[in-house]
């Protein structure tokens, strides 16, 4: 017993296990969360903008584009149900494992070749990072307007890219912080943010003469199909479920993985998309915070800090994230950098792209490409847990493992061009969601690879006597 710890302690980095969120290693059962944590950190990660922004693109305008009130309905519980049960299987895969993303990533995609998809994911989380922050610079211009008057660049205020600097700095501090930081933020502010919601779009359909009304208007917009639709929806929140791997290794039960999951997908997201819809119908814009703003100080100033405190949560665990795939990418090419460094000088990037105008000029090729594209990247951790190597994820110590696995790499890939070419250049039949359809194909490309290619070295089974959660 005590040479076996003695190993185990050989094995495992020398690191502050407080200040590096268990970066190269599982997450012991000892520091797993409670129901309440999944909870509160998935209600404060699901409000983020782009369901509001969704949920309008499904409205449209009166000058076309949209949908009707009902097939909206139907759209976003397809689209948001989808979300769900990837975010669950995912979730449960690192429920049982305790690895986040990039550890979990090396049983399909190979020691080394996991650094692909983390590159990935570190400049989607980059990507994400630098809109939100862009974000809340809007915000406090949409708020307050330019004191000085000073235009800098692209039409950017002085204020903006000061604003935009600084909140930059606080959602760096806060991810520096670690998890402990996103449960402490998220919990006071998530019941609250749902509450405004509500109300708010309660207030903006009884100005508008009532939801008969909205529903009315809703039957005149046409253009957006339902498959389209649910593109849109995967594609704002795939980064996002994928992320998920990260927050819920921390979970102690598949219960807990479906509280987190359903906090997002079943109770926040739609509810988003819905106000969103609703929004952009009664008054032409989907976001409510906008239209809070025209209704004097106190309601302007509820709507800044709500708007804040709700990108506050979500961009704390973009950054959080995006150093749990830097820092065992760096470390699989042989670099040590600590999770702290990374959270800094990507937070500092972010908010410098954020301040440069990012959100305005990018966002929606952006959010559109994540999820034609990037969709299958969870196609091989999905195949390869519950269809292919399922025992090795528990038995294997994760340095332990090949450096190349050709299947996941070669699935993604074939995936990712799969998922452009069907957005872009070949529609599917009823307008299949594209990064579903190239989701699928990844799935099934990985399964078939490995065991074309089950007698390579590389694809037979590790069994470490050191492995498993303790």
């Amino acid at each position: 017993m005590g040479a076996q710890a003695d190993f185990e302690t050989q094995r495992k980095p020398a690191v502050d296990e407080s200040n590096e969120e268990f970066m190269l290693e599982r997450v012991p059962k000892k520091a797993r969360r409670s129901w309440w944590s999944q909870f509160v950190i998935w209600v404060g990660f699901g409000y983020v903008p782009t369901g509001l922004i969704v949920g309008g693109q499904l409205a449209g305008t009166s000058d076309g584009g949209g949908m009707p009130f009902n097939e909206a309905i139907l759209t976003i519980v397809l689209g948001q149900g989808i979300l769900l049960l990837l975010t669950f299987a995912l979730g449960f895969a690192a429920m049982k494992t305790g690895l986040n993303l990039s550890l979990i990533s090396r049983f399909s995609y190979g020691a080394k070749g996991m650094v692909l998809p983390m590159l990935v994911m570190g400049l989607l989380t980059l990507g994400w990072f630098a809109s939100i922050v862009g974000m809340v610079g809007e915000i406090f211009d949409a708020a307050f307007g330019s004191f000085t008057g000073i235009i800098l660049f692209n039409g950017l205020s002085l204020e903006f890219v000061i604003f935009s600097l600084i909140w930059g700095a606080i959602f760096t501090w806060s991810a520096y912080k670690g998890i402990v930081a996103l449960e402490r933020i998220s919990a006071p502010a998530a019941p609250f943010v749902l509450i405004v919601a509500i109300v708010a779009a309660v207030m903006m359909t009884s100005e508008f003469g009532g939801m008969g009304n909205v529903i009315a208007e809703g039957a005149t917009r046409t253009g957006t199909s339902i498959g389209t639709g649910i593109t849109l929806i995967i594609g704002a929140w795939i980064a996002g479920v994928i992320m998920g791997v990260d927050i819920f290794r921390y979970a102690k039960t598949a219960a807990h993985v479906f509280i987190g999951a359903g906090a997002c997908f079943i109770l926040t997201n739609p509810l988003l998309n819905l106000v969103g819809y609703t929004g952009a119908i009664s008054t032409g814009d989907a976001n409510f915070i906008s239209w809070m703003v025209t209704k004097g100080i106190v309601f302007a100033i509820l709507g800044v800090i709500l708007w804040v405190v709700a990108l506050w949560t979500t961009n704390m665990s973009e950054l959080y994230c995006n150093a749990l795939y830097l820092g065992p990418a760096a470390n699989a090419l042989g670099f040590k950098i600590s999770r702290t460094t990374i959270v800094i000088v990507i937070g500092a990037i972010g908010s410098i792209l954020g301040a440069l105008g990012f959100y305005s000029y990018f966002f929606a090729d952006f959010i559109t490409v994540l999820g034609a594209a990037f969709v299958p990247l969870a196609g091989p951790i999905l195949a390869d847990f519950f269809v292919v190597r399922r025992r090795e994820y528990t038995q294997a110590n994760v340095n332990d493992l090949p450096p190349v696995r050709w299947p996941g790499i070669v699935s993604f890939l074939i995936g990712a061009v799969l998922g452009i070419t069907f957005q872009y250049w070949m529609p599917l039949p009823g307008d299949f969601p594209a990064g579903l359809a190239a989701l699928i194909v990844t799935f099934v490309i990985h399964i078939a690879l490995s065991k074309a290619m089950a007698r390579r070295p590389e694809q037979q089974e590790v069994v470490s006597a050191d492995a498993g959660i303790h």
